[in-house]
């Protein structure tokens, strides 16, 4: 089992943020993870709140091992041509340390306060594909036309390549079955959802029956959902054994409200 960080990045000076990245590093996460957004979440009032991209290039200046990653960056706030070129400068920035991580965006609040489009759902969702194609191109390929609903491309070239070939690995967050589940079988090389383990067992099967009728290999797409803290290190064993033997790859973090002193207790533990 791998184990990432959310770095709870909201609310807090720079520094802090960092110190976060670095404690992570230190402890042996293998991953620190932000979010993709632009104001705070949760708690009264305004609120520090970084650019998730930029965070993520100054985090990687200040690091030297673990990966870096956004659960998960909305497609809605860029278009996805200067999405692939923040990755690939993070990933070079890195030295190949990126993981793009990619959801349909659900934060409708945000997007209307802050002029961002939102789409009804199926659209929103059918825009998502394209820009998961759109981005792979641009990684992979020169001359690169693309005629789509929602985007275009006309004869494109962008480099340079990126570092990790033939691009950094893709993570799709996605939960519902009938259209994001099939995308992430068409395109993810990590699968990354929340739920209860008996509800994304069921799920990640009905993963690896897609995968097959879109002719990949259900075992080429990795599995990650999220671990909380609370709980005693017994009861966090536990979970963590279940989300094995479900098959998951890989295990986020959250920032618990305790703070170091609990992360610590769990990275001397599990780590």
């Amino acid at each position: 089992m791998r184990f990432g960080l959310d770095i709870a990045q909201q609310r807090l000076e720079w520094d802090e943020i960092a110190g976060r990245a670095k404690f992570a590093e230190t402890l042996g996460f293998e991953g620190v993870w932000g979010f993709d957004h632009f104001q705070p979440m949760y708690g009264e009032g305004p609120g520090n709140c970084f650019e998730g991209w930029t965070t993520l290039a100054a985090l990687a200046g200040v690091t030297e091992r673990v990966r870096l990653g956004l659960l998960v960056t909305g497609y809605t706030y860029r278009h996805p041509s200067l999405l692939a070129s923040e990755v690939i400068t993070v990933d070079h920035v890195s030295h190949g340390r990126v993981d793009l991580s990619l959801g349909a965006a659900w934060f409708e609040g945000e997007h209307r306060a802050l002029g961002f489009d939102f789409p009804p759902t199926g659209e929103r969702i059918e825009g998502f594909e394209e820009a998961l194609q759109v981005i792979e191109l641009l990684m992979t390929e020169d001359d690169v036309s693309f005629s789509g609903k929602h985007f275009r491309l006309d004869h494109a070239t962008m480099r340079p390549r990126p570092v990790q070939q033939p691009h950094p690995p893709i993570w799709i967050g996605a939960g519902g079955e009938r259209k994001m589940l099939p995308i992430a079988a068409r395109h993810a090389d990590v699968w990354h959802s929340f739920g209860s383990v008996e509800d994304l067992t069921r799920k990640s099967a009905r993963l690896d029956e897609l995968a097959l009728e879109y002719g990949r290999d259900p075992d080429a797409i990795e599995r990650a959902t999220s671990l909380s803290l609370d709980g005693s290190d017994d009861e966090v064993a536990a979970q963590i054994d279940a989300w094995t033997e479900a098959g998951f790859d890989h295990l986020i973090v959250g920032w618990p409200a305790t703070g170091r002193p609990r992360i610590e207790q769990f990275a001397s533990r599990f780590l």
